[in-house]
Formats: C-alpha cells, sequence, structure tokens
C-alpha cells in the first residue's frame, strides 16, 4: 500500500466533501440537469447513487466479515430537492455513524480484497472519501463549474486508486508493462503489470525506465484514472496502447 491516511482525517474528510458535494447540488438549476462527466445520468442520478452506496457501505461495515455482501437498498430517494439532499445527508449519516462505532481495524466484506488494500473499516472509508471527493466534481461540473480539488486529497486519491482498483492478482493478458504516474506536487508512483498481476507502489528513485509515464497535477491524475480526463490531458512518453489496454482491462480472479 502506498498510503496510510489515518482513520480520523478519513472520516473528516467525508464529511468535508460531502458537504462540498450538498453544496453543488444547492447550486444547480435543477436536480434534472445532466452531469456532463457521467454521461446518461442526471444530478439526480448522481446524487441517487452517491447515497445508495453510503448506505450499503454502512451495512457492510456493520456486518462485519463475511463470505459476501447485504443486499443494496433499492427504494428510490425522493426527488424533491430539499428531500433529496436531506435524504443525502442521512445515508452519510449512516456511513459515518457505522464507521465511529466500529472502528478501523474492524473486518468486512470488500470487492478488493485480493489486492493490497485492506479489507477492513479503515479502507471503506478512504474508498469512500475518494468516490465522494469525486462524485462532488461530477456535481459541481453540473452545477456549471468544478472548484478545485484539495491537492493533498488528490494525491491521496491517486494512490488510493491503486491500491483498490488497480491491484490484483490476476495475470496480466499482455506483455509485462511498468507504468509510472507523477503528479507535478511532487509525488510518484509506480504499476507493474504482469503474469503475477497488478502491483503498485511509491516509485523508487533508481526505477528503471517505464513502459509508458503520465504526468499532471494529482488532481488531473486523478481525474484520469477515474475516466474524466484522457491521456490526451496529461504529458504522456512511451507506449499509450498500455493506458488503452489498462482501462479496457477487466481482470478476472
Amino acid at each position: 500500500m502506498t498510503e496510510r491516511l489515518d482513520f480520523a482525517t478519513l472520516l473528516r474528510l467525508i464529511d468535508e466533501r460531502s458537504a462540498a458535494f450538498l453544496r453543488a447540488v444547492a447550486a444547480a438549476p435543477d436536480v434534472d440537469v445532466p452531469v456532463p462527466s457521467c454521461p446518461e445520468w442526471t444530478l439526480f442520478d448522481l446524487v441517487q447513487h452517491l447515497g445508495t452506496g453510503q448506505r450499503w457501505w454502512a451495512a457492510v461495515v456493520a456486518a462485519g466479515p463475511a463470505e459476501g455482501p447485504p443486499a443494496k437498498d433499492t427504494a428510490a430517494a425522493p426527488r424533491e430537492r430539499e428531500a433529496l439532499t436531506a435524504w443525502y445527508a442521512e445515508s452519510n449519516e449512516l456511513l459515518m455513524s457505522a464507521l465511529r462505532e466500529v472502528g478501523p481495524e474492524r473486518g468486512c466484506w470488500t470487492w478488493w480484497s485480493a489486492g493490497v488494500s485492506p479489507a477492513n473499516a479503515w479502507a471503506v472509508a478512504r474508498r469512500r472519501v475518494h468516490e465522494v471527493l469525486v462524485h462532488t466534481y461530477d456535481a459541481q461540473l453540473a452545477a456549471g463549474a468544478a472548484e478545485p480539488m484539495p491537492s493533498d486529497i488528490a494525491i491521496d486519491g491517486v494512490a488510493e486508486f491503486l491500491d483498490t482498483c488497480n491491484s490484483t492478482p490476476a495475470a496480466w493478458p499482455h506483455e509485462p508493462a511498468a507504468v509510472h504516474y507523477h503528479a507535478t506536487e511532487g509525488r510518484s508512483w509506480l504499476l507493474a503489470l504482469d503474469g503475477t498481476g497488478a502491483w503498485p507502489a511509491p516509485l523508487p528513485p533508481a526505477a528503471a525506465p517505464p513502459s509508458v509515464s503520465a504526468t499532471g497535477t494529482a488532481e488531473e491524475l486523478l481525474l484520469f484514472v477515474w475516466g474524466r480526463r484522457t491521456p490526451s490531458d496529461l504529458e504522456v512518453q512511451g507506449d499509450r496502447r498500455v493506458f488503452e489496454r489498462l482501462i479496457a482491462w477487466e481482470p478476472e480472479e
């Protein structure tokens, strides 16, 4: 694992980003405006998606170690804006309460347990920080303009995505590759892709030349790995096909 924010900081960030998310929802013309970064979604769809996720992960954390996740609540969120934002605030508090009650080391089911992120409440909190961070960006776009992300959170967001989403023992189906990510704020990461899987790590000073590298601000890199930017939005050197293959890859473990 490449980064470690403490649990209290993660809980604070979930609340702070959720507050920013709700401000964006309140600033939008209405909840039926399209979300440019989430094709075919309206702002209502975005709020429902994020709120349902907060409720589901609250149930996952509360259930503790399990072979599989609890069923998702499929009840629709209210469509009127004031009721919708109250519903999201309640959803967020359900997650926060569950996380506070169990503490960071409580084990639970996760979909990323085969990778380097731990299957516990700390990793759930970290994942939800960045889920809310990116969807706040989406909501701000729908409301008119996105605000700059806090760079320290975006830095952890790049590392978290690599740890959680690009970490697997499933064999990479192409020739081995090394991917470097360089944030202009001074942080860099390595993603190794080979027959043993995909494994992220901090970039060592004497690392071998990569197959491909991407350089940008931490926010730009975070939006890239989350699918809101393309390689053309970054400074890319090396074989761009590696990025194309990585984006298209759906590993089976």
